[in-house]
């Protein structure tokens, strides 16, 4: 009751991740305590300005606002029952954020799910400059060496005979130690 008298009740929104050219990437509901004046953070909200912690409804997660595109007052964006959206004079496709996505920091893509009889646009990390260096680059996984041993890797020690028995008797002294008594 104090909270409503006060004007610092919650404020409901629409959590979106990602805009596109007509695409909304949705995580869902949020919403928002004040700690100003419910007016000026309606304000902060409509102009894009809104810094602050964001509690997602479906989760109780805590996060910040700076983690996504915009956050939106319930009653400024209207979603139809083929889940267009509809937002700043403008209809929209929307596609659903999984969880996995809300904290990923970098751009999001599409793809398609069918759920039931109905498709449905799924947001996903895009991973295509990782698999785009990945590809690039030569062979990571081999190195190459000489059969005699001339162009060892630097990471890797020489083996001589004598300092292999060395090595031997020293790691038998340190499992002493964590208890390996063989």
């Amino acid at each position: 009751m104090l909270k409503w008298l006060t004007g610092k009740q919650p404020i409901p929104v629409w959590v979106i991740k990602q805009i596109d050219d007509r695409l909304l990437h949705l995580c869902g509901q949020g919403s928002i305590e004040p700690r100003t004046k419910r007016s000026d953070v309606l304000e902060d909200l409509h102009a894009g300005r809104y810094q602050g912690a964001v509690n997602m409804t479906s989760s109780g997660m805590v996060l910040n606002a700076r983690l996504f595109a915009a956050l939106v007052p319930l009653e400024a964006l209207q979603l139809d029952e083929q889940g267009h959206a509809h937002w700043q004079g403008r209809g929209w496709y929307v596609a659903q954020v999984p969880q996995r996505c809300w904290t990923f920091e970098g751009r999001l893509v599409t793809q398609r799910q069918v759920l039931g009889n109905q498709e449905q646009l799924v947001s996903v990390e895009d991973v295509s400059d990782i698999r785009r260096q990945a590809q690039e680059s030569t062979d990571p996984g081999r190195v190459n060496f000489d059969p005699r041993g001339v162009n060892e890797h630097s990471l890797l020690a020489r083996r001589d005979e004598k300092d292999a028995s060395a090595r031997h008797d020293a790691s038998r002294r340190t499992d002493k130690w964590r208890g390996h008594d063989d």
